[in-house]
């Protein structure tokens, strides 16, 4: 699969979610060094970067290479240092090390902006949404790892009803994956409409049930093809090394699973002396933004400040 071009009209409806909340917990200032570990189309990016002045630095970090090029034509112009680098935010220790020379107590500002970008969503030969019929593909980084398509094909009826009960709540799981595999014993399901009808005809909408029934099994299928929770779980482990004393972390999550791993962390972390919670407990968008930007409304921030050793 080659990257995506996005065009014009879905960069320009790609709103960053939650900006100036992200900016007043973040507060990048003159010399400070951030990191951006989901850079997409650049809106949260350029913001803060337009605060660091000459002296300070951003790393950018994406796993869609279309992306990445897309937030390339956002941040040159502002015309301060930054280096924008394909790959995992996972893997953020060796971003910046590799752009920096060092990574530990390197950064003054952390943000994960997590899930799918409305740009990936939109853009039906993704893969992402049933929306408009495309390949089921939900890759984040073409040609990475198996495609949604090959992963129903390739586990087991249990397998893929765990995925659908843990990534996805869905209460039908099981029925589901049975549906599944009876159907791919005929014929590979490749498309995003087949897998929506499939999953439709087996768990239809009920009176009141407000989102689609393939709803959970599009974000657990998602979630497993870009193993989406252990890369949070992992960038989370090491952030107190990579954070100085003072600096800042915000999240914005999508679902309550997203939600839980940072909640969690967030606890642990002010158990342990390690960072303080900036948030009394999540912060929802507004409503204006909301009226703006209808996609916003499930976001949840929470942010964190490192403790400083005087405080520890």
């Amino acid at each position: 699969m080659k990257p995506t071009e996005f065009t014009p009209a879905e960069c320009a409806a790609h709103q960053p979610v939650m900006l100036a909340e992200v900016l007043r917990h973040l507060c990048p200032a003159q010399g400070e060094v951030h990191a951006d570990g989901t850079v997409g189309a650049g809106g949260h990016s350029a913001a803060i970067l337009s605060q660091l002045g000459s002296e300070g630095f951003l790393l950018g970090i994406d796993r869609d290479p279309a992306a990445l090029q897309l937030a390339e034509k956002r941040l040159k112009p502002i015309g301060l240092p930054y280096t924008l680098r394909l790959g995992h935010f996972s893997q953020l220790r060796t971003h910046f090390a590799a752009s920096r020379g060092t990574s530990e107590a390197a950064l003054d500002g952390f943000l994960l902006d997590l899930g799918v970008s409305s740009m990936q969503v939109d853009q039906p030969q993704r893969g992402f949404s049933f929306q408009k019929d495309g390949p089921l593909d939900m890759r984040m980084t073409p040609d990475e790892a198996d495609s949604a398509a090959e992963l129903l094909q390739r586990l087991s009826t249990a397998e893929l009803a765990t995925i659908l009960r843990r990534y996805g709540e869905e209460p039908a799981a099981r029925k589901i994956a049975a549906a599944i595999d009876r159907e791919r014993r005929q014929r590979p399901i490749c498309t995003t409409g087949e897998l929506a009808s499939l999953v439709e005809r087996v768990a239809p909408p009920t009176r009141g049930r407000r989102i689609h029934p393939a709803t959970r099994t599009f974000q657990a299928l998602r979630i497993a093809v870009n193993r989406e929770l252990e890369e949070l779980e992992v960038v989370l482990r090491y952030l107190d090394r990579l954070v100085r004393p003072n600096g800042r972390v915000v999240i914005l999550s999508y679902h309550s699973l997203e939600d839980r791993i940072v909640k969690r962390w967030v606890t642990t972390s002010e158990r342990d002396g390690l960072f303080m919670s900036l948030t009394d407990g999540v912060e929802r968008p507004t409503a204006e933004e909301i009226e703006r930007n209808p996609r916003s409304r499930s976001a949840r921030l929470r942010a964190v400040a490192r403790r400083s050793s005087e405080s520890t």
